[in-house]
């Protein structure tokens, strides 16, 4: 006994929530590389951790996600981008030292 699964109507007055699909900022403005020696371009797309922001969160396509990652690597790497957060580093981690 099967029951279809949509046999319930909708509330009038609602529409369905449909996102704004994020387009790549790099394929927007038409950049061909990503520049390892701009820090500013590069520190939006790190968390406050310290970790590479993923596609979903950063909006970046397949391609400038991958160049991107590799840029952010380079930069730290080069003492240009913290690998680690300030405040991580102070406290050492997860809670507080006693």
């Amino acid at each position: 006994m099967t029951h279809p699964r949509d046999t319930r109507p909708r509330r009038p007055g609602r529409a369905k929530y449909i996102p704004k699909r994020k387009v790549c900022f790099f394929c927007r403005d038409k950049v061909e590389t990503i520049d390892y020696k701009d820090p500013a371009l590069l520190r939006p797309y790190i968390s406050d951790r310290g970790k590479i922001a993923p596609r979903r969160k950063s909006g970046a396509c397949a391609r400038h996600q991958r160049s991107l990652a590799v840029a952010i690597k380079r930069a730290r790497h080069l003492a240009l981008l913290p690998y680690v957060a300030a405040h991580i580093r102070r406290t050492g981690g997860v809670g507080i030292k006693s």
